[in-house]
This record gives C-alpha cells, sequence and structure tokens, in this order.
C-alpha cells in the first residue's frame, strides 16, 4: 500500500535547491519565519558526499528544521521521515526526526509524541542517517504515535546541544511505508492503525468506526489487548479478535457479518455468559441479526438472564427471532435460590385477577408463585403496582374471597423474560437448557402471541421446566421437546417440579417427551391441540398413586387430545381457574374430545382412573365429551374403571348431560370397561312383567341410563304358559338410586333376551 500512488497523496518535500522559503525555524505552521535570507543557512549545491544540501550554523537551544507543507497523515497510513547528515565544524550536535501535529481548522494537537529518537554526532565528516516513523496506531517500530486526532503534520528535524557548530543536511524524504505493518493489506485491516490503543481505558470507539469505514470488504482485525468500546457499535464486516472488547452494560455490539455466538465469546475474551447477553442484546437491536446461532457451543450460566434487563431499552418485541443450537449449563451458586415472601391482600370475585390492599407488597416479585386457601395450581403474579397495593394475577382463584395470608415463592429461571410487557414470535430451537437440579427453565413474557419451543431439552428443571406469568403463552408451539426430571427417585406424590402451564389460547402442544415430573401441563385455556406426547410420571410403588399428566383447568376447553402415550398418570379436568366455581349457567364441562391414545398404567391402586373430572363447585354437568380409539391397559394388577368424577369439592349433575360419546375403545384388565351409547344383553330367566335391567356403571363417570334407544328382542319373548307374546313393552330409565337401571314393563309376566341401548346424555 502506498498512499501517494494510490489515493495521490503528496508526501515528499521539495528540494533544498527549489529554495528555503518552504523550511521554518520554527514549528512549520503560516507565519514561521524561514531559513530563506539568513546569515546562518544556505545551500550547498556540491559536496563530496551530497549531491545537495542545507548547511546551518546551530545558534539556538532547539534549532528547528520544519516544512511549511501540510504532510497528509491518512488514517491507517504510516510515514518513515528520513535525513542524512554530517558534522562539519564546532562543537558536535545531537539531532532529531521531529513534526507539529496539525488538526481541524489548523489547530494543534496536543499530547501526542512530537519527536523521534535522538543521534549524537561524534564525527566530523562522517554521514549519519536518522529516521522516524509517525503514525496513528501504537505498532511496533513506530515512534511517533499520533492517534487519529492528527489531520497533517509539518515534519523535519531539531537539533540540540551546544551551539556554534556546523552541520549539512541532505533533501528529507518521507515514504509511506504502511506496507511494512500490513503484510497482507489487501484482507486485513488493523483497529490499531486508526488509533486504538487497547489498555482497556482508552475509548477506542471512533477508532474501531474509522477501521470499519476504511475496510470496504476486508476483514478488520482486533489484536492483542483490551479494546474498550463507550458507546454502542455496529460492525458491518468481518471481525478477526486476537485481543478482547469491554463495553458497558447497556451499549450493544453488533457484528453483523458475523453474527453467532462463537464470534461473541471471542470479542468477550472468552466470557461465555457475557458473550451470550451481549448477542441478545444485538439481535434485537438489529434488523440484520434473525437468528442468534450459539454455534453448538455450551455457555455456562452463573445467575439468571433477565433478558429484558440485558436488552435494557424497551418492553416489548413483536419480530421474529431465533435462538437456537446450543446448551445453557447452570453452574450451582445462591443466585438460584428461591426467593419466599408472605404477605396479607384481600380478594373479591368482582375483581378476579387482582389481589388488593396487599402488605410487604415492595417484596413481592413479578413471577412469583401464589400460594394461599383457595389458590389453584399455577397462579403467578403478573403484575407489582406497589402505589395502590395491588397485584395482578395470572387467574382466578377459586374459594379465595375476603383477606387471608398468602406465600409467594419466586422461582429462579435460565431464561426469563418476565420483565417483557410483550414478546412475540421468539423461537428457541434445537436449545438444552441444563438446569441440573438448580434452576427453572424459561419464564415466558406477560403477553405475546406464537412463540416457539422446537427440538428443545429442559434438562433437570429444579421447580419449573417452562411458566406462563400471563398471556405470554397465546398460540404458542411446544413440538418435539423433551422435558427430563430432576425427580426421577421420587415417588410420584412427593415430586414438586411441574413441566410446564399456559393461561392462553390456542397451542400446540406435540410430539413431546416428558418424563416423571409432578404434572407435565397445568393449562388454563381453549382450543388446544395436544397430540403425538409420550409422557410418563410411574415409580416403583406397589399400589402407588399417580398424579395427573395434563389437568385442564377450566370448564369449556375446546381441546383435542389425540395420539399420545399417557404413562403412568392421567387427565384430569377442573374449573379451578374460576372465581366463581359453582355452576350458574354456560356449557359447564365441554368440547373435549380424547381420541387414539394409548393410556398405561403399572402397580397402580384399583381406584386409579385415566380420565378425572373434577368440578369446584355444585351444578356442572357435562355438554360435549369424545373419548374413542383409546387403548386402555393397567399392567400388574386392575384398575376398576378409566374414567371417574372426583367428588371432593362436588359431583356432576348427571342428569344433564348432552352429547357424549364414547366407545370403539380398548380395556386391558379394566374391570368395568364403559360406553356411550351402551349396548347390552338382557336374558330374564324368571317370569316376570316388570324386567329391572342394570347399567351398573358401565355408563361413562356412573352416568345414568337417559334415554333408550333401541331394544330389540334377541329370543321369543314367552308367557309362564310357554306362549309366544307379541306386544311392545313400556320403557322406563333413570330408574334405581343412581338413575342407572332401565324399567322394562310387558303386558303380563314373561322371560326372554333383549339387546337394549341406552344413553347416559340427551
Amino acid at each position: 500500500m502506498n498512499k501517494a500512488i494510490t489515493d495521490g497523496a503528496v508526501l515528499m518535500p521539495p528540494a533544498f535547491s527549489q529554495g528555503l522559503t518552504v523550511w521554518a525555524r520554527g514549528d512549520g505552521t503560516p507565519g514561521s519565519d524561514t531559513y530563506h535570507g539568513t546569515a546562518t543557512a544556505a545551500y550547498v549545491p556540491s559536496d563530496l558526499d551530497f549531491s545537495g544540501c542545507l548547511e546551518i550554523q546551530k545558534t539556538d537551544a532547539t534549532q528547528k528544521l520544519r516544512y511549511m507543507g501540510e504532510t497528509p497523515l491518512l488514517p491507517g497510513c504510516y510515514l518513515r521521515i528520513t535525513a542524512k547528515i554530517k558534522a562539519m565544524s564546532g562543537p558536535l550536535p545531537t539531532v532529531r526526526i521531529a513534526g507539529w501535529a496539525g488538526g481541524p481548522g489548523g489547530a494543534h494537537v496536543s499530547g501526542v509524541n512530537e519527536t523521534g529518537n535522538p543521534v549524537s554526532l561524534s564525527a566530523y565528516g562522517e554521514v549519519i542517517e536518522i529516521s522516524a516513523i509517525v503514525g496513528s496506531g501504537a505498532r511496533t517500530g513506530v515512534d511517533m504515535v499520533w492517534g487519529r486526532d492528527p489531520l497533517y503534520g509539518h515534519f523535519g528535524l531539531d537539533i540540540t546541544g551546544p551551539n556554534g557548530g556546523v552541520i549539512r543536511i541532505e533533501d528529507i524524504e518521507i515514504e509511506d511505508i504502511t506496507r511494512a505493518f500490513h503484510r497482507n493489506m489487501m484482507n486485513i485491516v488493523d483497529v490499531r492503525d486508526f488509533g486504538a490503543v487497547g489498555d482497556g481505558v482508552t475509548d477506542d470507539h471512533a477508532a474501531f468506526v474509522a477501521a470499519e469505514q476504511a475496510a470496504d470488504g476486508r476483514k478488520i482485525l482486533v489484536p492483542a489487548g483490551t479494546f474498550y468500546i463507550g458507546s454502542s457499535l455496529t460492525l458491518t464486516e468481518v471481525v478477526e479478535f486476537e485481543g478482547k472488547i469491554t463495553q458497558d452494560a447497556g451499549d450493544i455490539l453488533s457484528l453483523v457479518s458475523d453474527y453467532g455466538l462463537p464470534k461473541y465469546i471471542e470479542a468477550f475474551g472468552g466470557d461465555e455468559e457475557l458473550a451470550f447477553r451481549k448477542a441478545f442484546q444485538a439481535l434485537l437491536n438489529n434488523a440484520d441479526h434473525e437468528t442468534l446461532d450459539l454455534g453448538g457451543r455450551r455457555v455456562t450460566i452463573t445467575e439468571p438472564l433477565d433478558l429484558q434487563a440485558i436488552e435494557g431499552s424497551r418492553n416489548s418485541f413483536a419480530q421474529r427471532r431465533v435462538i437456537r443450537n446450543g446448551q445453557l449449563y447452570v453452574a450451582d451458586g445462591p443466585e438460584w435460590d428461591v426467593d419466599v415472601t408472605t404477605s396479607a391482600a384481600s380478594y373479591s370475585a368482582a375483581n378476579d385477577d387482582r389481589l388488593t390492599a396487599v402488605t410487604n407488597i415492595a417484596n413481592i416479585q413479578v413471577g412469583s408463585l401464589v400460594q394461599g386457601t383457595g389458590v389453584g395450581r399455577e397462579v403467578y403474579v403478573r403484575e407489582v403496582n406497589v402505589a395502590a397495593q395491588e397485584i395482578r394475577l395470572s387467574g382466578p382463584l377459586y374459594d379465595a374471597a375476603g383477606r387471608q395470608n398468602y406465600g409467594f415463592q419466586r422461582f429462579k429461571y435460565v431464561l426469563d423474560f418476565s420483565g417483557f410487557d410483550l414478546f412475540s414470535q421468539l423461537v428457541l430451537l434445537d436449545l438444552e437448557i441444563l438446569c441440573r437440579g438448580y434452576a427453572s427453565g424459561i419464564m415466558m413474557p406477560r403477553s405475546g402471541v406464537a412463540n416457539t419451543l422446537k427440538n428443545c431439552f429442559i434438562t433437570r428443571p429444579k421447580d419449573r421446566g417452562l411458566t406462563s406469568i400471563g398471556n405470554g403463552c397465546q398460540g404458542m408451539f411446544i413440538e418435539g421437546c423433551q422435558f427430563i426430571t430432576n425427580e426421577g427417585g421420587t415417588n410420584a406424590q412427593n415430586r414438586t417440579s411441574i413441566g410446564m402451564n399456559a393461561n392462553a389460547n390456542d397451542l400446540k402442544i406435540r410430539n413431546n417427551r416428558v418424563s416423571q415430573f409432578r404434572h407435565f401441563a397445568i393449562l388454563g385455556g381453549q382450543n388446544y391441540v395436544i397430540s403425538g406426547n409420550h409422557v410418563f410420571q410411574g415409580d416403583s410403588v406397589v399400589d402407588g398413586a399417580r398424579l395427573a399428566g395434563f389437568v385442564f383447568t377450566r370448564t369449556n376447553v375446546n381441546h383435542t387430545v389425540t395420539a399420545n402415550y399417557v404413562d403412568n398418570c392421567h387427565i384430569e379436568w377442573t374449573n379451578e381457574s374460576t372465581a366463581t366455581p359453582n355452576n350458574t349457567g354456560g356449557f359447564s364441562f365441554s368440547a373435549l374430545s380424547v381420541t387414539n391414545n394409548v393410556f398405561l398404567c403399572t402397580d397402580v391402586a384399583p381406584w386409579f382412573s385415566f380420565m378425572v373430572i373434577k368440578p369446584y363447585g355444585t351444578g356442572h354437568t357435562l355438554r360435549g365429551f369424545t373419548m374413542t380409539g383409546n387403548m386402555f391397559r393397567s399392567i400388574k394388577g386392575t384398575i376398576d374403571r378409566v374414567e371417574r368424577v372426583n367428588a371432593t369439592f362436588a359431583s356432576l349433575e348427571m342428569s344433564a348431560v348432552r352429547d357424549v360419546t364414547v366407545n370403539g375403545n380398548m380395556f386391558l384388565n379394566v374391570v368395568t370397561g364403559t360406553e356411550n351409547p351402551l349396548t347390552l344383553d338382557h336374558t330374564q330367566s324368571n317370569h316376570n312383567s316388570t324386567w329391572f335391567i342394570p347399567f351398573s356403571g358401565r355408563l361413562p363417570f356412573g352416568g345414568r341410563a337417559m334415554h333408550v334407544t333401541s331394544l330389540i328382542n334377541r329370543s321369543k319373548i314367552k308367557s309362564v304358559a310357554n306362549v309366544n307374546q307379541y306386544t311392545v313393552p313400556w320403557i322406563t330409565p333413570e330408574s334405581g338410586d343412581n338413575g342407572d337401571i332401565v324399567e322394562v314393563a310387558w303386558e303380563k309376566d314373561v322371560a326372554g333376551t333383549v339387546t337394549i341401548t341406552a344413553r347416559m346424555d340427551d
């Protein structure tokens, strides 16, 4: 590289033979005295050693010789000033290359070194060559490091030592020697050449910007050192890091052409956690960054990542962003300890997502799990209003009217998005969050749409795998993931960890594998597609308890549960997410389809069932339920039935059931298989005018035989006299204490066999 050639820069001063009017006795600035016409200087056209030279008698303490022309000092350019000198007579002086640094508007740039190394003349007639290199970067061999502020220089000599001596100076040369520092100048730009210091203190932002502007497709080299960047920086060129960068927490580093976690790890000196933070900042603050690829790296995380605080400048984000391909590995430490707070608060069903008059509210954190009498599972603090002493909840409380003490547990999450009011279209892909029993996995933002967790592992979460504290789960996709327990050796009823929860609607939970949590999913929304999942929650206890794998916490759900493998757990359907659990109208428990699943249990108590409805209030019924094509199997023992009502709080009103279809299922080691409509054969061996045909609990959920849709004679109906009877009987459904007996009344006492079909619904 040679700026005289490439940029047409004029570097070489004129020869002394052209006159001394441009050679100053001072700094070389306009108005300086020159050597023209002085008695102590003259041009010598002929010399034994020089073809032409300037002869000067030293008369000043520091005799200066400066070219008055402005020699440009371009960014990234290094100049060498060279002079040949010999002493002629008198005291022998000391000489050195020197210059004057000029900035914008002709101002002097102070604080830079303006002299080279001094050389003492030791003999008369001996030719001595002196030189010095000037440039912007602190490179090895650079004598005068001027940084980026000087735009030009007035270069020449200083003569020091005793006065009276006479020396001769051959024409001074100034040449571009940038090539000596940039052997591969065609493909790399060094930030030092643009004034970067790399001492960890000096703000090198401007130097990096200048290097970026000069690179023009070439790589930018960050050499050994610590380079403090005092404000946000975007580099569009590829960057090679030998040294490292430091930045304040709120400043952003955006590496546009080489965006990925491995490059950020290089940029921040191998600090993986800091690199992840900075890369996430850039992900949300540069339109050119759509995917943060971890490059297959394992990143050690020492504390919860509050992602809104890390980003620092916004409370909402709604553009697709992807974090993928790596592992977040939790290191043990007190930062993961659960924060526990107790406060008194009031609750009213009329304001069903609020706690009011909350004491100690300043210590209650957003994202805390709420515990107390009448509080359902997975209710969280969504917002805290300290001034109003009010807490907004993720959902209603089923029986908490009045005032009581509540407990608040704030679990610590590796990825915590709860600081965002809204975050949509986030994709976590091919990512493992290795919680190691120290941390929880992911906390979703307070609101958001179409966030996705795909092909991810949430491994050994301490308390929770994925938590929604609001509506950040709206339309969420959870697909192909593994939720791996930290409680594998714990009996099912003693486990405390939960795989996930959701409050909003329209989730797709598909093709996941889930092991041995207390519950896999506590779901409070509507319109879910739940398919292809393998959820297993067993233990080694004989006749052991089994808990729900899926919990639906509202009545009208509109869910499809299809092609899942439900292993040693069950589906529990409640209405705990309501402030008025008694039914006063509406659809009640409705719109659930459970089809073509495999249900398996091993060594369970006989009363275990795979489908449990648990009303939290009175007056509820079943208004739309399909359970078809499923296989139910018990290993090592039998179970009484596959479905039941948990009447801890209330039972179902079976006289108002509507639209229930249960058929085509397989029951293996199940004492009582159920169907609706249910068809069975009844043989009346003793003659009677009224036959009592028991359905004996074979209607789903112990339903009532509300309607008889058909009765067909399977044999001749004969009187006591063995005479065929051809009269049609009168049918009375819902007889008996449980309403599961159908009365068939004949004209006289008869015997025979019939096939009867009854329904539990209207």
